[in-house]
């Protein structure tokens, strides 16, 4: 945890958000990262993902079972997403989002249009298409040789 505060308040000094995480497996580093929305100009860049990114590509698998992460903050919804879809075992976190949202990030705003029905959302969600959209779906299902993932 202290290297992920540690990367988290390097990166301010590096222009980038006040953000780190390490992931570890048997007790071993085997990515650490840092928030790069600013530096990459990329929304999704937060320290979790990036440093999810990182480990996959060490470890070459998308499925980080057997993994902790450690991060200098709770994890926004996006990371928290992340974390899940690759199936690390456990989270550890420094601040809170309470923390965040007082330093002006808006974690908690997501977790509570999370919350509100689609319709009351901020940003309109419109479904179209649906019944076209099931081809994807069905050529998926009936694939034969397809590499699984995103289950639990």
């Amino acid at each position: 945890m202290q290297e992920a505060i540690r990367l988290a308040t390097e990166s301010v000094e590096r222009g980038g958000g006040p953000f780190g995480a390490v992931i570890v497996k048997d007790g071993e580093i085997v990515a650490a990262g840092a928030n790069r929305v600013t530096l990459d100009i990329d929304p999704t860049a937060h320290a979790e993902v990036c440093t999810i990114r990182l480990a996959c590509k060490k470890l070459n698998t998308f499925d980080l079972s057997g993994c902790t992460i450690y991060t200098s903050c709770e994890p926004c919804p996006m990371c928290l997403s992340a974390i899940y879809w690759a199936h690390l075992e456990r989270i550890f976190y420094a601040g809170t989002r309470k923390d965040a949202a007082a330093a002006g990030f808006a974690d908690d705003f997501i977790y509570e249009e999370l919350d509100r029905p689609m319709e009351s959302r901020t940003i309109p969600i419109i479904p179209m298409l649906r019944s076209q959209a099931q081809t994807p779906f069905r050529r998926w299902t009936e694939k034969e040789d397809k590499t699984l993932y995103g289950t639990h």
